[in-house]
């Protein structure tokens, strides 16, 4: 891991670039999965079920009777936990749900705005090195919430066409039922385009790795609807000397295990402090079982001394990290200064997985920095959000001079006349 000492701020820009990948030849990639995928429906994903997956499907939907053996593999004590995660996330998302609140904006003029869930909406679930049944819990809960009709779930299969069982436990129990084993671009594809088997939606949802957000990306300009553009996790640690420097470099090494092109930053105030949580990430990092990979991550990431935690709020902010870890006794006292991240934990004790599992927050979060303009996967994803208003002729005899008057500034004398035949009559 990279240290550095009080850069100068014409650095800073530099240190936030996160790891590069060849977007030409990905873009070819995808683009090329895609035509096939909508020209050849079902027959293109099982060739690529096949190069991708090494699994020869002969149908994607995944039967009733494999939802029933998989409860049976899970154990009671995981079922327990994964229900104790479901039941933080319903409370926290179903708080979000708005009360219809209806103003009269003038006299006789009455406006409010109701939600609707989106009809059809699709969910990506990664099911490679890492199966992500936690992801079905952050997506599959606040759809349910919303009133979506149906939510379609797509996971990478084995090489024998199976699916993790915890997957499918966790799939049944917040209720869904469509769920197909194709992963990886072709997955993002067939729900774009819909194919014999998989169902069109109108949004799709899902973190993946650069693959899986590059399809996301490409969906777009297919008229599709996604979440956001989600890829490669990512934490930003601000860690001052009332830190727990094992704590800290247990946060970072949680999210640099996800991928070799995920990335960790640490930022102090304090030279000292910076050395210590270094010295225990290396001791913890030889611990680990997915070590290759966290290794692999660390190289791509950064600790860096700022001269005081304000620098660190700032510096942080120009990252715009997927999740901020405030590692000091003061956190509370930062939350005005923190404008730009994905989630925040604040304290020793609120470790980012959390979050990740069972705190009650959605762990689907913006990367890449695109937390600047982008928020978190809520209740308001799944939602449409329709306007209403009611005139009557009280209303319209109030305001229906002031429209005639900007309707002729704008030379929109049709619009002028479908007020002026009411007041009239």
């Amino acid at each position: 891991m990279q240290k550095i000492v009080y850069p100068g701020r014409v650095q800073w820009d530099a240190l936030t670039l996160r790891p590069q990948t060849d977007q030409a030849s990905l873009a070819g990639l995808v683009n090329g999965i895609f035509d096939d995928i909508k020209l050849n429906g079902d027959k293109a994903l099982k060739k690529y079920s096949l190069l991708f997956d090494k699994a020869e499907l002969e149908s994607f939907a995944v039967k009733q009777q494999a939802f029933d053996e998989a409860s049976d593999k899970v154990s009671d004590d995981l079922k327990a936990a994964i229900q104790l995660a479901k039941g933080n996330i319903e409370k926290f998302h179903a708080s979000q749900a708005e009360t219809i609140k209806v103003i009269e904006t003038t006299k006789g003029v009455t406006c409010w705005r109701e939600s609707r869930g989106i009809e059809r909406v699709g969910i990506y679930i990664p099911g490679g090195t890492a199966p992500l049944f936690s992801t079905v819990l952050m997506l599959g809960i606040p759809a349910k919430l919303a009133g979506c009709r149906e939510i379609v779930l797509c996971t990478p299969p084995d090489s024998k066409g199976n699916i993790n069982p915890v997957i499918l436990y966790t799939a049944s129990l917040v209720g869904i039922t469509s769920v197909f084993s194709v992963g990886g671009i072709q997955a993002i594809a067939a729900m774009a385009f819909g194919t014999e088997s998989i169902p069109k939606v109108d949004k799709i949802f899902g973190p993946g790795n650069q693959y899986v957000t590059a399809a996301k990306l490409a969906a777009q300009n297919f008229g599709m609807a996604i979440d956001m553009p989600a890829g490669p996790s990512e934490v930003l640690v601000i860690a001052d000397n009332s830190c727990v420097p094992s704590f800290v470099a247990a946060d970072l090494l949680s999210q640099a295990e996800h991928g070799a092109d995920s990335q960790v930053i640490l930022l102090s105030d304090n030279e000292m402090v910076t050395e210590q949580i270094l010295a225990e990430l290396e001791v913890q990092l030889s611990a680990l079982p997915r070590r290759f990979m966290a290794e692999k991550a660390v190289e791509n990431s950064r600790a860096i001394v700022l001269q005081n935690i304000s620098q660190c709020i700032e510096f942080s902010n120009l990252y715009a990290p997927e999740h901020l870890i405030l590692a000091t006794d003061n956190a509370r006292t930062l939350i005005p200064s923190v404008t730009k991240a994905g989630s925040v934990f604040m304290g020793n004790y609120s470790c980012e997985s959390a979050g990740d599992y069972a705190s009650g927050t959605n762990h689907t979060l913006p990367t890449n920095g695109y937390a600047r303009s982008y928020s978190g996967v809520s209740l308001d994803s799944f939602l449409t959000k329709i306007t209403f208003q009611e005139v009557t002729q009280e209303g319209l005899r109030n305001m229906g001079p002031a429209i005639e008057l900007m309707a002729e500034a704008e030379q929109l004398f049709a619009h002028k006349n479908a007020v002026t035949i009411r007041i009239n009559v």
